[in-house]
C-alpha cells in the first residue's frame, strides 16, 4: 500500500514494554557437534552466536506483556486490546492472543497477526489506528516459538531461528502521538521464497530471501521516512528485523545508517520473526540509546513476501539507566 501518515487527531505512546527468552541457550558449538558446520561459519555468514529453544508461544507472550504492564503501572483491566503478532501459535484454533488475555486478565478484545517478521511494525500500525479510533490502551506483542517449526537436522535452517517475545504497552495521548508515518506491503507471488505447511517444517530459499529483503527494506525505509518529512541523517536509531547481519549491514548501508545507530541483538537470540523487532528495540530502550525527541525508524521484512516500515518519534517513558 502507498506510505501513509498519521491523520490529525488522537495518537499513541509507548509506556511500557518488556521480553522474554526461554532459558534453554543453544550455541552454535552445539551445531558444530552433530551439523555439518563451524562456528566460524555461522558467526560469519550470519552474525549468529546463539539463540533460545523452549517454552510455549503463550507462556513467553505472557511473560512480556506482564512485563510490559507492570512496567507501565497497569494492569489487564486497563487494556482494551491484545494484538498478538506471531507466525508460530500454539493451537490452529483458537488464537494465541486469547489465552494471553485470559492469563494477564485483560478486559478487551484479542487476536492474532501473522504477517511473519513485519508482524510486529503491521501491529504498531494498528494499534495506533484502533486507538485513533477510540480505545485507550493496547497490549502489542511479538511472540514466536521457531523451533518448533525448525528441522533440527537441517543446517540450513536449524542455525538461523530462536524463540523469544518482546512486548509493548500503547496508551492514547491528545495530541499526534509518536506515530509519524508508515508503509506496509507484500508480494504475494513470492510466499514460496519461505513457507511451512500446516503440521511440517520451514523451507527457505536463502539466496532469493537476501536479495529481496535488502531491495524492500531500503523501499520501504525510504518511503516512510519521505512520508515523515525527514531524511535518514535525521534518524538516531534504526531498529531492523533480525534475520541476518549481512542483510542488516547492506540495507543500512544504502540508507547512509552506520553501525553506531542500529540496533541489534541478532548474535544472542538468532531470527525471532515477529519478536526480533520489539527485542532489538527494549534493548536500545533499557541501554539508553534513545531519548526524548529521537527520531527512530523501525523496519523489517518476512514471509509472504510482507514488509513494513514505520517512523515514530520518541515521547515516551524512559528507564533509568546506571551510569
Amino acid at each position: 500500500m502507498p506510505a501513509s501518515t498519521t491523520p490529525a487527531r488522537r495518537g499513541a505512546t509507548i509506556s511500557g514494554w518488556g521480553t522474554a527468552l526461554p532459558p534453554h541457550v543453544v550455541t552454535n558449538a552445539d551445531f558444530e557437534a552433530r551439523l555439518d558446520t563451524t562456528d566460524e561459519w555461522i558467526t560469519e555468514r550470519t552474525g549468529i552466536r546463539e539463540r533460545r529453544h523452549g517454552s510455549s508461544t503463550a507462556a513467553l507472550a505472557i511473560e512480556a506483556g506482564r512485563a510490559a504492564l507492570d512496567m507501565a503501572g497497569l494492569t489487564g483491566d486497563d487494556i482494551d486490546l491484545v494484538l498478538l503478532a506471531t507466525t508460530s501459535p500454539d493451537y490452529q484454533i483458537p488464537s494465541t492472543a486469547s489465552q494471553v488475555q485470559d492469563e494477564l486478565g485483560i478486559r478487551g478484545g484479542a487476536c492474532d497477526i501473522n504477517a511473519a517478521c513485519s508482524g510486529f511494525v503491521y501491529g504498531l500500525v494498528q494499534a495506533h489506528g484502533l486507538i485513533a479510533m477510540g480505545l485507550n490502551r493496547v497490549l502489542l506483542i511479538g511472540a514466536e516459538t521457531l523451533s518448533r517449526l525448525t528441522d533440527q537436522e537441517d543446517r540450513n535452517t536449524a542455525i538461523l531461528f530462536g524463540d523469544g517475545a518482546g512486548a509493548v504497552v500503547l496508551e492514547a495521548t491528545d495530541d499526534a502521538g509518536q506515530l509519524l508515518a508508515f508503509d506496509l506491503g507484500s508480494d504475494g507471488s513470492a510466499r514460496k521464497l519461505l513457507d511451512a505447511p500446516i503440521g511440517g517444517y520451514m523451507q527457505m530459499n536463502g539466496k532469493e530471501v537476501f536479495r529481496r529483503a535488502v531491495t524492500v527494506m531500503v523501499q520501504s525505509a525510504n518511503t516512510s521516512l519521505a512520508s515523515a518529512g525527514i531524511s535518514a541523517d535525521d534518524l538516531a536509531l534504526v531498529v531492523p528485523h533480525q534475520a541476518n547481519i549481512r542483510i542488516i549491514e547492506a540495507a543500512c548501508s544504502r540508507l547512509n545508517v552506520d553501525a553506531d545507530r542500529v540496533a541489534t541483538v541478532l548474535a544472542t537470540t538468532g531470527n525471532t520473526s515477529s519478536a526480533s523487532i520489539p527485542l532489538a528495540l527494549v534493548d536500545a530502550l533499557d541501554s539508553g540509546r534513545v531519548k526524548k525527541g529521537d527520531h527512530v525508524l523501525l523496519v523489517g521484512f518476512g514471509a509472504g513476501m510482507s514488509w513494513a516500515s514505520a517512523v515514530i518519534r520518541w515521547t515516551g517513558h524512559l528507564p533509568e539507566v546506571a551510569s
